[in-house]
C-alpha cells in the first residue's frame, strides 16, 4: 500500500469541500469553494474560487489518488476533473459511490446505488467515530436528509426534506406577499425577534421554517429510540447545523466532516485492496 496521501473531494449542491489527508486520514490540509460556475475574475478583481483553489493546492505534495463524492450533477464533476487535470493531470480518480456493504456498513436500500454518496460517505464515517452506538444522521445543506444506523452497522433507512434555505426559497417564490430570504435574511430577521412567536413576516417565516427542521429530527430521533428501544445518538452537520441546533430540545452532538471522514475510510480501504494501482 502506498504511503502517498489522498485527495479527498465531497461536492454538494451548494459547496464543494476537500482535504488531503494522509494514509491513516489525518488532514494535511482542506477548504471549501463554492458551487457557482465563477471560473472567470470576477469584476472587482479578485480571484475567483477556482483560481484560489489551485492556488492552494500549488503548494501541496502530490498525492497517489483522488476519491470523489459527488451529488451535484455531471457539471459538477466536470469542474472537478478539469481542477485537477489543472494540478495534477495524470492523478488516478475514483469518483465514489453508495455500495450494498462498505467499511463495516451495511445498506437496506432497495437499491443501494441510489443512495447519495455523500450520504453513504457519511455513515461510515459515524461508524467509525461513534463505534457501536444507534446513530442517527442529521444534516443541514440544501435538503435536510436524516439516517438511521444502528450499531451493528446496518444502515435500515433515512428521509430527505427541503433544507431551511430551500424552504424559505418556495415560499418566497409561489405566494404573493412573502419574501424570498436566504440564510443570511433569516438569520438577521430571528436575531431581531425577541419571542419565538414573530411579530414581522420575515421573521415568522424564518423561525416557522426553523422550527420545521427541528420537529422534523426530533420526530425521527424518538422514532428510533421507540423502535430500538435503546439510546440514540444524533449528529448534526452542513451548513445551517447551529441554527438548527439552536431550535432542537433533544441532545445532539456535532460532526462537520462525516462525509470527508468516511470518504478517507473508503480511499484507505481501495488503497489497500489495489496496492498497486
Amino acid at each position: 500500500m502506498s504511503h502517498a496521501p489522498f485527495l479527498l473531494i465531497d461536492a454538494g449542491n451548494s459547496r464543494i469541500k476537500w482535504s488531503l489527508v494522509d494514509e491513516h486520514g489525518a488532514a494535511i490540509a482542506g477548504g471549501a469553494f463554492e458551487q457557482e460556475q465563477d471560473v472567470a475574475l470576477n469584476p472587482s478583481g479578485e480571484q475567483s474560487f477556482d483560481d484560489t483553489l489551485l492556488s492552494a493546492w500549488a503548494a501541496l505534495p502530490a498525492p497517489a489518488s483522488a476519491w470523489i463524492s459527488n451529488v451535484a450533477g455531471e457539471a459538477s464533476l466536470k469542474r472537478i476533473q478539469r481542477l485537477i487535470d489543472a494540478r495534477w493531470p495524470t492523478l488516478a480518480r475514483t469518483v465514489v459511490k453508495a455500495q450494498r456493504e462498505q467499511c463495516g456498513v451495511v445498506n437496506h436500500y432497495a437499491e443501494p446505488h441510489s443512495l447519495g454518496s455523500d450520504r453513504w460517505c457519511g455513515l461510515i464515517g459515524a461508524r467509525a467515530a461513534y463505534p457501536g452506538e444507534h446513530i442517527l444522521i442529521a444534516t443541514f445543506g440544501t435538503a435536510t436528509t436524516l439516517e438511521a444506523l444502528r450499531a451493528n452497522g446496518v444502515f435500515t433507512g433515512g428521509l430527505i426534506a427541503p433544507g431551511w434555505s430551500l424552504m424559505m426559497k418556495s415560499l418566497g417564490s409561489h405566494t404573493a406577499q412573502l419574501p424570498t430570504l436566504d440564510a443570511d435574511a433569516a438569520r438577521r430577521a430571528l436575531d431581531a425577534t425577541a419571542s419565538r412567536f414573530a411579530t414581522d413576516t420575515a421573521a415568522a417565516l424564518s423561525a416557522g421554517c426553523l422550527l420545521a427542521q427541528a420537529s422534523l429530527v426530533e420526530r425521527a430521533w424518538r422514532d428510533q429510540r421507540r423502535d430500538l428501544q435503546a439510546e440514540v445518538r444524533l449528529v448534526l452537520g452542513g451548513g445551517v447545523a447551529n441554527e438548527i441546533a439552536g431550535a432542537l430540545q433533544v441532545p445532539h452532538t456535532r460532526h462537520n466532516s462525516l462525509a470527508l471522514s468516511g470518504l478517507a475510510l473508503i480511499a484507505r480501504d481501495g488503497a489497500a485492496s489495489h496496492p498497486h494501482s
